[in-house]
């Protein structure tokens, strides 16, 4: 068994987090140096205390296997809502948000370490869009480059500006892979906190032709951040 020992400013609050996540602390002292260790079934991830810590800039990343995703997110995410009254989707603490069919997702601590839960067997080169296909057009890969920076980097804004200037071009696209980069950057929106944007590019997205299966799928989509925001306020006409 490989154990990572991920740094943190404060124990307690550090603690705190990992509790709402439903982990345990089975390990926890204050000296001859400040040491906890925490456990959530098979997971174990073991805390030190650095003074001089400063989360925004913690690069500490740690990679969790585990046998599926989907259900541990919802988990995850209703645990943070009862601890913090909503769910994080920003700064720090925050949870990435959760699409069906991702195959991973991550959680940023109060300490800045980047967690990452993967599902067991998941590919290694990670994609956007329907398995099996993997577009060369300039929104495919736009839409890539944002995925990789906002579920990875956890750059938000930089995802957004590779989006933006994508959907800028004037170049041939399928109608659902527009109405994808459109979602996705609708979601980056909301989870930067600028909802008329949010509201605005849903408005241009209803525009784009799609098939019922189609906009069925892009509706889905746009579920998985609906349900992570109180009210709703990515939604078109949400108040």
């Amino acid at each position: 068994m490989t154990i990572p020992v991920l740094p943190c400013a404060s124990m307690p609050e550090t603690l705190a987090f990992y509790r709402a996540l439903g982990f345990e602390v089975t390990h926890e002292q204050t000296s001859p140096n400040v040491y906890a260790a925490t456990r959530r079934g098979d997971v174990h991830l073991h805390f030190m205390g650095l003074k001089r810590l400063n989360p925004a800039e913690s690069y500490s990343t740690c990679l969790v296997i585990v046998p599926e995703v989907e259900r541990l997110h919802e988990t995850f995410a209703e645990g943070l809502r009862k601890a913090y009254g909503k769910v994080p989707l920003a700064g720090q603490p925050r949870i990435s948000r959760m699409k069906k069919g991702q195959s991973r997702f991550t959680v940023v601590d109060v300490a800045g370490n980047s967690v990452i839960f993967i599902r067991q067997g998941a590919p290694d080169d990670y994609d956007e869009g329907d398995p099996g296909s993997r577009s060369e057009t300039r929104l495919g890969r736009a839409l890539r480059a944002a995925a990789r920076l906002r579920d990875f980097k956890n750059d938000d804004a930089a995802a957004a500006k590779v989006l933006d200037v994508a959907l800028a071009r004037d170049e041939p696209a399928a109608p659902i892979e527009r109405a994808r980069a459109l979602a996705a950057r609708a979601e980056l929106a909301v989870v930067l906190g600028d909802p008329e944007r949010a509201r605005s590019l849903r408005a241009e997205l209803d525009e784009v032709p799609l098939s019922g299966e189609e906009r069925a799928q892009i509706q889905r989509d746009l579920g998985a951040i609906d349900a992570l925001t109180p009210g709703g306020e990515g939604r078109p006409g949400a108040r």
